[in-house]
């Protein structure tokens, strides 16, 4: 078995679906997997295993570079090919790839459904058809199952930290391995962010702990923390690559994230995490090393990425009604053991 994986993006799809190759690999051992991805996120695949070789796509690539990169993935003869992201790109990839004459080839091919029409019923009847309880990584292993494939999940960790990001964060970090908790306080969407306020309320309620505070180079509003508590908090926000801020959350004691892309770095980890669940309804926590925090509201979901807008009278009465006591009463739990 020669298997492709298409799954360009994002971030935090692409962590989740790092369980996919080494669950391939416990049925069929002698598979050979290789994996399409964004090239920037490319660096989260190389050091992985149960993956062989990676394919690095140019995010600005025009048609005719996505051609050639077509191409040239079909010039490898795979005789599987699972398109995870199911995007106008991976279609084409997939039709390059597989020839036009479908089923000609004799590739057996997958592609994830986006099961459009359940997400119709649960964002416009309010009906939620989704198999409970949620997550991420078995729905990126479920569309496997005609290869005889289980849709449990492989043992952690499931992303590999190399050398070179352990030293950097090593170098940049004073306080030892194990000695703070990791903060991920920002997201794509506004809506899906649990207040700074109660960041720094968690802060307060926890002063024998030490913070590092982990996000992208455009997250300002994390300087705040840093600013209120210069003894407690470190801001590394746009200070470290994605596998830097894996290895940063590899060396913490546990992670504390909202519904981002970090969230699942520490499940993949194995790393003790607390999940802020706001608005979304995909992506959920899957490991069961996570204590996922959220609110049964009966506009919840209300959006399928956190976009919005908020319908609650209370806004953001998903996360804002999550408290910092609640959060620090489970972080304590979760240190003490």
């Amino acid at each position: 078995m020669k298997i492709l994986i298409l799954r360009f993006s994002s971030f935090g799809d692409v962590t989740q679906c790092l369980s996919v190759p080494s669950q391939i690999l416990s049925s069929y051992s002698e598979a050979e997997i290789h994996w399409a991805v964004r090239e920037d996120l490319a660096e989260l695949l190389n050091a992985h295993p149960a993956i062989h070789k990676v394919w690095p796509l140019p995010r600005e690539s025009g048609f005719i570079g996505l051609w050639k990169f077509g191409l040239e993935l079909r010039r490898q003869n795979y005789t599987h090919l699972y398109d995870a992201h199911n995007n106008l790109r991976s279609r084409i990839l997939s039709l390059l790839v597989r020839g036009f004459k479908f089923g000609s080839p004799g590739i057996s091919f997958i592609r994830k459904s986006q099961k459009r029409w359940k997400r119709f019923l649960l964002f416009k009847a309010r009906i939620d058809t989704y198999e409970k309880p949620l997550s991420g990584q078995r729905d990126l292993l479920e569309p496997l199952t005609p290869w005889k494939i289980a849709k449990t999940l492989p043992p952690t960790p499931q992303i590999f930290i190399s050398k070179e990001a352990q030293r950097k964060v090593l170098a940049e970090i004073p306080w030892a391995p194990l000695s703070y908790v990791a903060l991920a306080p920002s997201s794509a969407f506004v809506l899906k962010r649990w207040p700074i306020e109660s960041w720094a309320q968690l802060i307060r309620l926890c002063p024998e702990e030490r913070f590092v505070l982990l996000g992208g180079p455009g997250d300002f509003f994390l300087e705040k923390l840093a600013a209120e508590f210069p003894q407690q908090v470190l801001n590394f926000a746009g200070r470290f690559s994605l596998l830097e801020s894996g290895a940063a959350i590899e060396f913490s004691r546990a992670l504390i994230a909202n519904d981002t892309g970090l969230l699942h770095v520490g499940e993949q980890l194995g790393k003790p995490t607390i999940a802020l669940m706001g608005p979304a309804p995909f992506g959920f926590p899957s490991r069961p090393l996570t204590r996922i925090l959220q609110r049964d509201l009966a506009c919840r979901p209300c959006s399928k990425h956190g976009q919005g807008p908020c319908t609650n009278p209370q806004y953001q009465d998903c996360l804002r009604g999550i408290s910092a006591e609640t959060v620090a009463q489970n972080l304590k739990g979760i240190l003490s053991k």
